[in-house]
């Protein structure tokens, strides 16, 4: 399993799962596919997670010098180069989607504040649920605003899938926060999981999940598209279930494979009923 672990830990499979999401987006808002789209989306997704990995594991380091932990880090720091350097030569090619990606940008830093190395942000380290939210929309922002661009898709189709996307990205940023509640009280961060209450955060999960179906049904109805309805309802069932998974223990390929393969199995669904 161990290259399975390395696709996991070096953001390769959750940039695939960009990928996939980005496609659902032509699909759904039916628009012609766009290859270069498609490369921007998977290396900056593999940039910014690298970025963030180095940034998260410095925050953590302790007492390791930074020539030693550089060293220690040399693949997320070749990732980070190599992905930051080919995005930059697809946005030469289609520089039209450069402003939409400096704002993708703005969000992912935005994002990363809290565990920068300066003490006059340590504020940052108390947003809780902003943090939470920030994640949700910098995903949807990037895989549905990006691809929507080389279109002229409608205003509403773009708003309800904007607003399906989001809500399906922050069930699942939810997933992750609920594991993470005892470090990051450890280490004094928080996110929604920790501001509020194991019974609060089931609600609000409950809540998420019923606006999250009901906006994707009405996107799918909006386009008289019943066999995208079918794949919508499998996603979620899928997605419910895996929510009620993670309210027990599981292991690090649960997460980092089932949790965030969701977005790749939401694209696959969306395909196979595109067929």
């Amino acid at each position: 399993m161990n290259w399975l672990k390395f696709l996991l830990s070096h953001s390769i499979f959750i940039s695939f799962c960009a990928v996939g999401l980005c496609y659902q987006t032509f699909e759904l808002l039916h628009l012609p596919l766009n290859n270069i789209v498609f490369a921007i989306i998977f290396f900056a997704t593999l940039c910014s997670y690298n970025f963030y990995w180095l940034i998260s594991k410095y925050y953590f380091k302790g007492d390791t010098s930074t020539r030693v932990f550089l060293l220690k880090q040399f693949s997320n720091l070749f990732f980070f180069a190599t992905a930051g350097s080919a995005m930059l030569y697809c946005l030469w090619i289609l520089p039209a989607i450069l402003p939409y990606m400096l704002v993708a940008t703005s969000l992912t830093l935005l994002y990363s504040i809290p565990l920068w190395p300066v003490k006059r942000l340590a504020f940052t380290r108390r947003a809780g649920f902003l943090k939470t939210i920030v994640l949700a929309l910098t995903w949807t922002y990037v895989t549905v605003m990006i691809p929507a661009a080389t279109g002229n898709p409608g205003n509403v189709s773009v708003l309800l899938l904007f607003t399906a996307r989001f809500l399906f990205m922050l069930m699942l940023c939810i997933i992750f926060d609920s594991r993470d509640i005892n470090v990051d009280k450890i280490h004094a961060l928080r996110s929604l999981a920790t501001d509020v209450s194991a019974i609060t955060l089931k609600k609000i999960m409950s809540v998420i999940f019923i606006l999250y179906v009901a906006t994707g049904l009405v996107l799918r109805y909006f386009f008289d598209n019943a066999a995208q309805v079918i794949a919508f309802f499998i996603t979620g069932i899928l997605t419910l279930l895996v929510y009620k998974l993670s309210l027990k223990k599981q292991n690090y390929y649960f997460y980092y494979f089932l949790v965030d393969g969701l977005m790749l199995f939401s694209a696959l669904a969306t395909y196979v009923a595109s067929i």
